[in-house]
């Protein structure tokens, strides 16, 4: 285990490292009806739309200011670089401003990656006019929502765009069948994950996944286990907080969405007044967007440049490694 008293050098922080906004607005509308989703079929009102234009325009205010350099950046963060990672509760590329707001910032000199969440309904057109070198795509199949092969019209799209995206799907028992189709319908070489099932977002039930399908997943997505376990975190450094930040529609940011401590406000504060290198308070940490950040977990040697958009770098190839870390972290009361 890392600890909070190890030094930078041990923790892999001794030189500067890029900046990661993930950013959470008041969106919260959906094209699609998933029955689990509490976002499903919500329309956008007038109101809402205006205040989240606002929230969105204020962020990107705030990257193109670090992205050229006027503001001014802690030594524990590159000078260089900075990343976003779009995390909405809603679709957000089902409105304009976020495909124009992907396609400014990947534009930006200073912008290493910009990512997004998305069920990937809409047309990807749009995409031709981004740098879709730093541009990933995290893409996620509702099968009751839409047919495979439309899905698979678009996955098609971003490989002929040239576009890094990840494809998965939630790992629903009953659709293991379909699961594995569409990972047989995918190129090899395209990314596929599954997100184990909790009808109520935490923990996934005991007893819900028996073993044949449990073997059957992980056939599919070799990583499949690691969303299975929750990880005993407290105590633990993470890069979360330290160059890593989840920042929320008026700017309030905290080190993650998991956890409601407030650091600051990302346009009232100094940046290197809420960037906190300390060890997480959370007793478990069961979400992938929080756990990859976990110093002893080392995913980034996993994901490397995919981390935020969950694509594994081709050259890596070490599934057992990276599993027996997991389980090494696993929280007893699993």
């Amino acid at each position: 285990m890392i600890s909070a008293e190890a030094s930078a050098e041990e923790r892999g922080t001794s030189v500067s490292k890029p900046l990661t906004l993930i950013y959470r607005g008041p969106l919260d509308s959906c094209n699609y009806g998933c029955t689990y989703c509490p976002f499903a079929k919500k329309p956008e009102t007038s109101e809402q739309k205006a205040a989240d234009e606002r929230a969105l325009e204020r962020c990107l205010e705030w990257i193109r200011a670090y992205a050229v350099g006027s503001s001014r950046r802690p030594q524990a963060v590159s000078s260089e670089t900075i990343s976003i990672f779009f995390t909405p509760w809603g679709e957000a590329l089902h409105h304009a401003r976020y495909r124009e707001a992907i396609i400014e910032l990947s534009h930006l000199p200073g912008v290493r990656k910009v990512a997004i969440q998305t069920n990937l309904a809409g047309s990807l057109d749009w995409l031709a006019e981004a740098n879709r070198d730093r541009v990933g795509i995290w893409a996620t199949w509702h099968p009751t929502e839409v047919g495979q092969e439309r899905f698979l019209r678009n996955v098609t799209r971003l490989r002929d765009l040239g576009v890094s995206h990840s494809v998965g799907v939630v790992g629903i028992r009953h659709r293991v069948e379909e699961i594995e189709a569409l990972r047989a319908a995918l190129p090899q070489g395209t990314a596929m994950w599954v997100n184990a099932f909790s009808p109520d977002g935490g923990a996934v039930r005991p007893g819900y996944y028996d073993a044949d399908t449990i073997a059957r997943i992980a056939a599919v997505d070799p990583l499949f286990e690691v969303g299975l376990l929750r990880f005993a975190s407290r105590g633990r450094t993470c890069a979360a907080g330290r160059t890593v930040l989840a920042i929320d529609g008026d700017g309030t940011a905290r080190r993650c969405h998991f956890l409601p401590k407030v650091l600051g406000n990302l346009y009232a504060d100094r940046l290197e007044d809420i960037l906190t290198d300390k060890p997480c308070s959370r007793p478990v940490c069961d979400c992938h967007i929080g756990y990859v950040h976990l110093d002893d977990l080392r995913a980034g040697e996993v994901y490397v440049d995919g981390l935020l958009e969950r694509v594994p770098d081709p050259a890596w190839a070490d599934p057992a490694g990276y599993l027996a870390r997991a389980r090494g972290l696993a929280h007893p009361a699993r």
